[in-house]
């Protein structure tokens, strides 16, 4: 004979449902799931949500999935990459009738040429320039909102004794390594620049931002232009200092090395490297050697350390939830309860296919079909953000940042400016927007020539 249980209809994700809502485990059956689970009246559910201001949370939620509200709006401030998504899965067009994949050009980050072509050319994201103050750290926080940490400081005044001429060039002779980023305002490159190379107003966001820098990630020194290789400070949150110094190298994939929490550890080993290559002469091979001897003992005598993996890189990785494509790793506050993260119910290598599918369709029609499952996901996240889980929707928009493709970009406005706004670091949002309407396959990132 059969139950209760088994007359209620099937819910449409199974047991991939994370739904706890009673009512929802009332009217719907779940395969897999615990009996216990589903008899919501007699057991309390195990996880226990934070307190917070439901209503407002819920409002900004809605703003960015879609949900109609009687808030007003500035009509000026329109964000056309942001598409109308039902709640409940539905479909993942606009409520303007247009795609959710942003414009035609579907070209993957293999096609230098489209992705560089639509937006990057608009005139209406022209942005106020921050003030200079007289203050060099403020100043450079105001312009890439974030602080420098003391390394930063000390990097530089040791390429000054290197050069003290242009000391952004101090390595470039030896290593190939030249000073960028946030070094550029402490050499007075911005000083009487009022306009980039295409003639706009110079956006500090979009300065040395390669293609797959995520917003945690800023770039303080570029390399090989060919590869695309270059390194940077990152940052889980932006109210605080990096947790770590990365490379990458843009033109091959996304992934992200650690090479230490300060610079010097970092270009160390990079020097380290290159003094193993069969390729250098014995003068090159003795300059460096030179240089890497000063590099260790300016360290040392500022208590620097040169391990790749110091005790403050091992103690972050206690804290991280996921590795996410760039395999850097994500961390989230997770408290007591296990609330702040739950994992995107997909293996990474699950998730490529699906968004290779995406990526390589032919037709409209072909992608609305293969895009029914991120759909899926994109509806999990939203439960997810309900129940204070907000590390969900970091991972999955990351990991669509990560793998590449101009089709991803307007999911990705729906999914990483919100939960950055929910973990209250708004400021990687700006970045995140800043970055999807000028995203270059390209070593040309200078807002300064």
């Amino acid at each position: 004979m059969a139950t209760n249980a088994d007359l209620k209809p099937l819910c449409k994700f199974g047991e991939k449902c994370y739904r706890k809502n009673p009512q929802h485990l009332k009217q719907f059956r779940h395969p897999k799931r615990n009996a216990d689970e589903e008899d919501i009246e007699t057991k309390p559910a195990k996880r226990q949500k934070k307190n917070y201001d439901k209503n407002s949370k819920e409002r900004k939620i809605d703003d960015f999935f879609g949900k109609k509200t009687e808030t007003k709006t500035d009509p000026t401030d329109k964000d056309d990459n942001t598409e109308d998504i039902e709640s409940d899965g539905g479909s993942p067009y606009r409520s303007d009738g247009g795609s959710p994949y942003g414009d035609d050009n579907h070209g993957s980050p293999s096609n230098e040429e489209a992705s560089q072509s639509s937006v990057c050319d608009d005139d209406d994201d022209e942005v106020e320039m921050p003030e200079s103050p007289d203050d060099v750290k403020e100043n450079i926080k105001q312009k890439f909102l974030f602080e420098m940490p003391d390394d930063f400081y000390l990097f530089w005044e040791f390429c000054k004794n290197e050069n003290s001429k242009n000391p952004t060039d101090a390595l470039k002779e030896l290593t190939g390594l030249k000073l960028v980023g946030p070094f550029d305002i402490l050499a007075g490159k911005h000083k009487g620049v009022t306009k980039n190379s295409k003639g706009k107003k110079r956006n500090y966001l979009l300065h040395w931002r390669y293609y797959y820098d995520p917003p945690e990630f800023q770039t303080v020194i570029a390399g090989d232009s060919t590869t695309q290789y270059h390194m940077g400070y990152f940052r889980d949150d932006p109210n605080e200092l990096p947790a770590l110094v990365g490379t990458n190298s843009a033109k091959t994939d996304c992934i992200i090395t650690v090479k230490g929490d300060n610079l010097f550890a970092a270009v160390s080993s990079f020097i380290d490297d290159k003094l193993k290559s069969k390729d250098l002469n014995s003068s090159s091979k003795d300059k460096l050697k030179k240089l890497s001897g000063k590099i260790k003992d300016y360290a040392q005598k500022n208590n620097l350390s040169l391990e790749l993996k110091s005790k403050r890189i091992k103690e972050r990785e206690k804290k991280v939830v996921c590795k996410s494509f760039h395999r850097c790793g994500i961390v989230v506050p997770v408290d007591e309860n296990e609330v702040g993260y739950r994992e995107v119910p997909e293996t990474p290598a699950d998730l490529k296919k699906m968004f290779k599918k995406i990526v390589d369709c032919k037709s409209e029609s072909e992608r609305d079909k293969h895009f029914e499952p991120l759909q899926e996901l994109i509806t999990l996240v939203q439960f997810a953000n309900d129940e204070c889980d907000y590390g969900e929707g970091l991972e999955l928009g990351m990991d669509l940042f990560c793998y590449g493709g101009e089709v991803f970009h307007s999911t990705v406005l729906q999914l990483l400016p919100l939960a950055y706004m929910l973990l209250n670091r708004p400021e990687f949002g700006k970045i995140i927007e800043a970055h999807l309407k000028h995203r270059k396959h390209t070593a040309d990132l200078s807002q300064l020539s």
